[in-house]
């Protein structure tokens, strides 16, 4: 069995989180066309929402270069080969799902709608819980005290 196929070295996450962000975001996208409502007046949602994108877009891309520089898997579905503690993950554990998180926000204002931010808690718990604890749970069965000092040094999101 091969790494890609062989499932005890994976964290087993419910989905891929671009999937969980995505497809929330769609949702609140059709409830914003079926009810409008708006969080601002236009121009400076627009001016926040390309602010969330365009940082979100620069963390992603670092948190990915820290990742590739330390020759291990980006995808949650493929093994980790070792623990990635610098770039941005020397100030958080998940930059990938806080540029998400930052991009879900940016496109949210660019829309300038209510329903995607309305939508934002329950999908956090949902990554939270489906995606986060159970990477952790993974890295702490897979590398045991390494991972544990990292995790008590850096925090989970901010």
């Amino acid at each position: 069995m091969d790494a890609v196929t062989d499932k005890s070295d994976s964290p087993g996450v419910i989905a891929l989180p671009p999937l969980l962000y995505g497809g929330t975001f769609l949702v609140g996208l059709a409830l914003h066309l079926l009810w409008p409502v708006h969080l601002l007046s236009a121009v400076p949602a627009r001016v926040a929402g390309a602010v969330f994108v365009l940082a979100s877009g620069v963390i992603a891309r670092w948190a990915e270069r820290a990742m590739q520089r330390a020759g291990t898997n980006i995808l949650p579905t493929r093994p980790t080969t070792t623990i990635v503690s610098d770039g941005p993950y020397q100030f958080t554990r998940n930059p990938l799902y806080v540029a998400s998180t930052g991009l879900f926000i940016g496109l949210t204002l660019l829309l300038n709608s209510l329903w995607p931010l309305l939508l934002l808690p329950p999908l956090l718990a949902l990554v939270e819980w489906g995606v986060i604890r159970r990477e952790e749970r993974y890295l702490e069965r897979k590398f045991g005290d390494a991972y544990l000092a990292y995790k008590s040094r850096v925090r989970r999101w901010l």
